[in-house]
């Protein structure tokens, strides 16, 4: 059996077949140990120390709750989860295994999804654990007063270690959540397709508007976690402008008028019509920004949208976007952390406008890639302007 996997597995079980089935299932996530009998996995577990053990119940000699009870006696093996995998449909039976410290039940036969959720689970268990662990070494580091030097080092190695595992884990849970957003939006087509009642419509329309915010929401996750690993790359292609700004402001238009604010927009008549950059990123800059105006200005508000063409040397542009509105504004202290990952200028839960506090910092980042910059004019009460500029090269 291989060992260069990451984690590792101990199977349980007195059936060949069992521990067939769950290989099969496990083998190419995880290093698989497997034990046919308690004395041989007590041997194993010490041998071998497995991060998860999956233990049946039902065994001749030892059964699964003589053998989990002897490992939680040891403190070598005390804190390694056991999950029970069992057939027995009894609420004693697995109210049992958690009093004696099972960390989860798997039931058969066998759901392949299932199993690797359940195991899944307690290695993010495991991860969440060693992070924590490395942060208390850091604390009693401190405490110890150990030099600058040596204290400096660890916190990096932390801090590198804990961004790692976030971004991996942001990146898992998107593309997780993918799965269930195109299932949700293909019955949404399903049903646009069909005749649907006008009692209905308001619902469909709502429907249809929340799986659309989610599903930039995992877009932006998605996007960040590319940034985070360095895979985030900006295209370079030529691109209709005039159709782009046509249909952002359109959107924009629309989202408005269905709160009966006026929209305005002001085009600077010498941006070239076509030009070169990456088409997909500034439109989601801008329709971010337009969103968030939008969002945050009260009915029969006022936004304006306004293109200038700042400069243009050596065949390279440099576009400035304005997005003004008279909203509620934004405290000065409040401003800096917008830009900042997962920050909000009102971050309770009470708050009025939702979101997760992606959307700015990622525009941020963008702009920056674009040779630009991003920047916010604000008051309490006086509305917002958000200003950003960037580059794009002119098509001959």
């Amino acid at each position: 059996m291989s060992g260069d996997k990451k984690y590792s597995i101990l199977i349980v079980d007195d059936e060949s077949a069992n521990i067939s089935t769950l290989k099969t299932i496990l083998n190419s996530e995880y290093t698989i140990y497997a034990s046919i009998n308690g004395e041989e996995a007590i041997e194993a577990v010490e041998e071998f120390m497995p991060d998860v053990i999956l233990l049946d119940i039902i065994m001749p000699g030892m059964d699964g709750y003589e053998i989990i009870t002897a490992l939680k006696k040891s403190e070598k093996t005390k804190d390694i989860p056991v999950i029970f995998i069992t057939g027995l449909d009894s609420a004693d039976a697995e109210e049992k295994g958690l009093a004696l410290g099972a960390a989860d039940y798997i039931t058969k036969p066998f759901h392949t999804a299932i199993v690797k959720i359940r195991v899944k689970n307690q290695i993010n268990l495991i991860e969440r654990f060693r992070i924590e662990h490395d942060l208390n070494v850091v604390l009693k580091l401190q405490s110890e007063l150990v030099s600058a030097k040596e204290l400096a080092e660890r916190n990096r190695e932390i801090a590198e270690h804990s961004n790692r595992v976030k971004s991996e884990f942001l990146s898992r849970m998107s593309h997780e959540m993918r799965t269930p957003m195109h299932a949700i939006t293909s019955v949404m087509h399903i049903i646009n397709m069909h005749n649907v009642p006008e009692s209905l419509k308001e619902f469909i329309d709502e429907m249809k508007k929340a799986s659309d915010n989610l599903q930039n929401m995992i877009d932006d996750v998605l996007d960040i976690s590319n940034m985070e690993y360095g895979a985030f790359k900006l295209s370079n292609t030529v691109f209709d402008a005039d159709a782009l700004f046509m249909d952002v402001l359109q959107t924009a238009s629309y989202n408005a008028e269905k709160k009966q604010q006026i929209f305005k927009s002001k085009q600077d008549p010498t941006l070239p019509s076509f030009l070169n950059g990456d088409e997909k990123r500034l439109k989601q800059v801008i329709t971010s920004l337009l969103a968030n105006a939008v969002k945050f200005t009260p009915e029969k508000g006022e936004i304006f949208f306004e293109s200038e063409v700042i400069n243009f040397d050596n065949g390279i542009i440099t576009l400035q976007i304005t997005i003004s509105d008279n909203g509620i504004g934004i405290a000065k202290e409040q401003q800096d952390k917008l830009f900042e990952l997962f920050e909000q200028g009102d971050g309770s839960t009470s708050r009025k406008h939702f979101g997760i506090g992606i959307g700015l910092p990622l525009s941020k980042r963008i702009i920056e890639m674009m040779d630009g910059k991003l920047w916010v004019e604000s008051e309490p009460e006086k509305g917002a302007t958000f200003n950003f500029t960037c580059k794009l090269q002119k098509v001959s």
